[in-house]
């Protein structure tokens, strides 16, 4: 895998300087300065796991026939593809949330010089994922269907965006809205589709597959995602902020998190007072107590269990699968999120 990753960042730099001498644009010396520096910012700092299960996907795909050099490399560009997309979606919403840090370091647009010309800079690494495509793909049977997948996963996330920032607007905080349903849809559509369903889709275009017929996967993967965001959401509470890598502000934030849904199903009414005075409120002493009722409630106990019944039920739908090599590719992403700790 080591040997994958080294190869993965080698196309990176292939990437980059391709786009920093892209013909559409007559660059300056300071924009193509600025364009390296933001991408080295924020594109290849995270943990890269989209981009590399595309890889991981197709050779699982191919049933352990050896690829190509030039598989290889597609397989790379349509993994740092997904990075772009999710450096795009980082970049803006850092803004939208106000948030301070990102990957241990200050978000971009907290970076010296750069505040709002953010904005530009997500737009630029949006537009960019069509120039690699068409650079990469535009001979290939299944190009079209590429940019349609993107588009698509896009309009997706950033339809899930919305309903996660208008369901926390300011002033109007009502806990009264959220339920599991509301949360499924915020997941499902905010994170699911381009973190779990996006690099199998890509894995299944280059294999030549159609993905009409690959409905039950994209369900799948959906189920699978809406399970990640549920771990996301009980780490950002009961997680190690030394192992996790950030402090959880979920209770800060008044989002419609898991735990929180999960608390309002099992409260007594006073209980459910004393969730609605502290839920929502950046103080440290209105956080513990939420966090005390979570324990009270039993909610560590609650996730324990919520995480075997969804790890047994997508085992059983996994191995229902009529392709073997699918089965492969889809336990090969369950077990990387299967009790994780991070």
């Amino acid at each position: 895998m080591s040997d994958i990753r080294s190869k993965f960042l080698e196309v990176y730099s292939v990437l980059k300087s391709e786009l920093l001498n892209d013909p559409a644009f007559e660059f300056s010396h300071d924009s193509r300065q600025w364009v390296e520096r933001m991408l080295d910012y924020n594109v290849p700092g995270g943990k890269l796991n989209r981009g590399l299960s595309v890889i991981d996907s197709y050779k699982l795909l191919k049933e352990g026939k050896e690829l190509t050099n030039d598989e290889v490399f597609l397989a790379c560009v349509l993994g740092w593809c997904i990075e772009w997309l999710q450096a795009y979606f980082l970049v803006l919403d850092d803004i939208m949330d106000n948030s301070v840090t990102r990957r241990d370091q200050p978000c971009w647009f907290r970076q010296p010089k750069v505040g709002m010309i953010a904005v530009n800079d997500g737009l630029i690494l949006r537009n960019h994922i069509p120039r690699i495509l068409k650079k990469h793909f535009r001979e290939k049977p299944y190009y079209v269907d590429l940019l349609d997948l993107f588009n698509e996963v896009e309009f997706q996330t950033t339809s899930g965006q919305m309903i996660d920032l208008i369901t926390t607007l300011v002033g109007e905080k009502d806990r009264s809205k959220y339920s599991l349903t509301l949360h499924r849809r915020i997941v499902q559509y905010k994170t699911a589709y381009y973190s779990f369903y996006l690099p199998v889709a890509c894995a299944l275009l280059m294999a030549g597959e159609i993905l009409e017929d690959h409905i039950i996967v994209k369900d799948i993967l959906v189920e699978m995602g809406t399970y990640f965001q549920v771990q996301d959401d009980y780490l950002d509470c009961f997680g190690d902020p030394e192992v996790i890598g950030k402090i959880g502000t979920d209770i800060e934030d008044f989002k419609c998190s898991w735990l929180v849904v999960k608390a309002l199903e099992r409260c007594n009414e006073e209980q459910k007072k004393l969730l609605y005075e502290n839920y929502g409120k950046a103080d440290q002493a209105r956080v513990e107590k939420v966090k005390e009722l979570y324990k009270v409630l039993d909610l560590q106990g609650v996730f324990v269990e919520y995480e075997k019944e969804t790890y047994e039920r997508l085992l059983n739908s996994i191995e229902t699968h009529p392709s073997k090599a699918v089965q492969a590719a889809l336990k090969s992403f369950l077990s990387k999120i299967y009790k994780r700790q991070k």
